[in-house]
C-alpha cells in the first residue's frame, strides 16, 4: 500500500504535489477527536453555527483566485472557469445558512383529538454525529459544500476525505474553519488510500456516511457500512439524456447542449451523454451542434483563451476513446475530425470533443457512463419514442426536454425516471431544490431543506403539562 500521496497534474502530467496517507492509527485519531467535539459542538446554540458557517464562507471567498488556479492545476479545468466554482460553492453554502433555522425547526403536531389531558408535542430533528464526507474530484468544492455546510449546521462535527486528486481543497476548507474560528475536531479532514476508507466507515465514531462517485465506489461503500446502523448516501453516476422536440427554439437548445456536454470535458454527473432529436429538425440540429462543437480551443488550461482542458487522467481519456471507438466499430459516424484540435493525442488526457450519429442502444457510448466530451444523438420519431430511450438506461439523475410548450415538457417529465427534470436549460444544480438520483445513480438527497433529513434524527416529546 502507497504511504505517500503524489498529484500528477493533467494539464502537464508533471507532478504537483505529495502528500503523506493517514495510517489507521491516524484515522483512529481523528474520528475519535470527531466524536468528543460532537459532545459539545451538538450543543453549539444554532445561530452561532450559522455565524461560523458565514465567516467561514467570507474566509474562504476572499482566497478566490488561488482556489480557482489550484482547481485548474489539479483537475484540468480551464481557469477560465474555475472562479465559477468558488461562486457556486458561496451559493449553496450561504443558502443552506439561510434556511437552516426553518429546515431544523421543531415540527408541532396538531392538538390530539380526545387527549386525556394537556399535551405538549413535538418533534426536534438531532444531529446523528461525526459525519464522513468521501468527495469527488470534478467539482470538489461543490461536492464537498453539498454536505460539509449543512452537516455543520444540522450540529454534525465532519471528516472530509477528498479525492487524491484534489487534496488542496480539503486543506482550503480546513484553513478556511480554522480563520473562522471554528472549535477545534468540528471539521477535520484525511488524506487515506482508497483501501483505507471501508477503515473509516465501520470506525463506531462514524455516524454518517455521504460518498460522490462512481457506481463502483458507491457498492463499495454500501458493502463497507454493511453490518452497521447508519445512514449513508449515495450521489453516484449518469448518462444523462436529452430529448429535443421538433418546437423547441434550436439556436438555444444547441448552445445549451453544446455546453451541457462538453463543459469540465465531460466530466460532469449531470453532463449530457445522450440526446435524442425529433425527426422534423433532426438533420438542422445536428448541423448547428456540430458546428458549435469545433468551435472549442482544446489545450494548457491555465491559458485564459482555453475553453477545453484536459480531462483529469490519461486513462480516463482513454476510456472515452475507447467508448468512441466501439460506436465507430458498430456503424457510427464521428462529425469532428479530431485533426481539429491538435492538442488531442493518444495516450494523454488530452482529447477533442466529439458528436456521433447513427448510433444505437447497443453502443457503449449510449449505454454506460462515458463520462468525458462526447455525445450521441439519435433521431426519434414520437415523444413516446424519446420517453423509452430516455428511460433505458440503469442511470437515473437529470433528463432534459426541449419545447416551446412548457407544459408538455412537464408531462413527459412525469414519465421520466429521473431525480430532476429539466425543461429548456440542462447541467444545473439549484440549491433550493432537492439533488437527488433514482435507479443506480444513488440514494438520499443533499441540498435544499431535504439536504438536512439525513444529517438528523427525529426525536419525539410528548409531555402531559396537565394537573399532576
Amino acid at each position: 500500500m502507497a504511504s505517500t500521496l503524489e498529484v500528477i497534474s493533467p494539464a502537464d502530467s508533471q507532478p504537483l504535489l505529495t502528500r503523506p496517507f493517514a495510517s489507521h492509527a491516524d484515522i483512529d485519531a481523528v474520528l475519535e477527536r470527531s466524536r468528543e467535539a460532537f459532545r459539545h459542538w451538538r450543543r453549539v446554540p444554532l445561530q452561532e453555527r450559522v455565524r461560523l458557517v458565514l465567516k467561514f464562507v467570507d474566509c474562504f471567498v476572499a482566497k478566490k483566485d488561488a482556489v480557482a488556479k489550484e482547481i485548474t492545476q489539479q483537475m484540468g479545468r480551464p481557469i477560465r472557469y474555475t472562479a465559477g466554482e468558488v461562486r457556486g460553492f458561496e451559493q449553496r453554502a450561504r443558502y443552506a445558512a439561510a434556511i437552516a433555522a426553518s429546515a431544523l425547526a421543531d415540527y408541532e403536531p396538531e392538538e390530539a383529538a380526545g387527549a386525556p389531558a394537556p399535551l405538549k408535542r413535538y418533534i426536534r430533528r438531532e444531529p446523528v454525529g461525526p459525519v464522513l464526507i468521501l468527495a469527488s474530484w470534478n467539482y470538489p468544492y461543490l461536492v464537498s459544500v453539498n454536505g460539509v455546510v449543512p452537516a455543520l449546521l444540522a450540529g454534525n462535527t465532519v471528516v472530509l476525505k477528498q479525492s487524491p486528486q484534489t487534496p488542496l481543497c480539503a486543506e482550503r476548507f480546513a484553513d478556511a474553519f480554522q480563520e473562522a474560528g471554528l472549535p477545534d475536531g468540528v471539521f477535520q479532514y484525511l488524506h487515506i488510500t482508497h483501501e483505507a476508507v471501508p477503515h473509516a466507515i465501520q470506525h463506531p465514531a462514524t455516524a454518517y456516511v455521504n460518498y460522490t462517485g462512481s457506481m463502483e465506489g458507491g457498492l463499495a461503500v454500501q458493502k463497507a457500512a454493511a453490518g452497521r446502523f447508519i445512514g449513508v448516501g449515495l450521489e453516484l453516476g449518469g448518462k444523462d439524456p436529452a430529448y429535443v422536440r421538433s418546437d423547441a427554439d434550436l439556436e438555444h437548445a444547441v448552445e445549451q447542449l453544446v455546453d451541457g456536454a462538453f463543459f469540465n470535458s465531460g466530466q460532469s454527473c449531470c453532463g449530457i451523454e445522450r440526446i435524442y432529436v425529433a425527426s422534423e429538425v433532426y438533420d438542422q440540429f445536428v448541423e448547428k451542434f456540430t458546428a458549435l462543437a469545433k468551435q472549442y480551443k482544446l489545450g494548457d488550461p491555465l491559458d485564459p483563451e482555453v475553453t477545453l482542458g484536459p480531462m483529469v487522467r490519461a486513462q480516463n481519456a482513454d476510456n472515452v476513446r475507447a467508448h468512441i471507438q466501439d460506436a465507430l466499430e458498430r456503424g457510427a459516424q464521428g462529425l469532428v475530425d479530431p485533426a481539429l484540435f491538435p492538442a488531442s493525442k493518444p495516450g494523454t488526457p488530452y482529447l477533442a470533443p466529439q458528436v456521433l450519429v447513427n448510433v444505437d442502444h447497443t453502443m457503449r457510448v449510449m449505454k454506460e457512463e462515458t463520462f468525458g466530451p462526447v455525445v450521441g444523438v439519435m433521431k426519434v420519431a414520437s415523444d413516446e419514442e424519446a420517453v423509452r430511450l430516455m428511460n433505458d438506461s440503469s442511470y437515473g439523475l437529470t433528463a432534459s426536454i426541449w419545447t416551446r410548450d412548457t407544459a408538455i415538457g412537464e408531462r413527459i417529465g412525469d414519465q421520466l425516471e429521473t431525480g430532476t427534470v429539466f425543461t429548456n436549460r440542462c447541467d444545473y444544480v439549484d440549491p433550493a431544490l432537492a439533488w437527488t438520483g433514482a435507479k443506480d445513480s444513488g440514494r438520499g438527497c443533499t441540498l435544499s431543506k431535504f439536504g438536512f433529513d439525513a444529517l438528523t434524527r427525529p426525536k419525539s416529546y410528548n409531555i402531559n403539562v396537565g394537573p399532576q
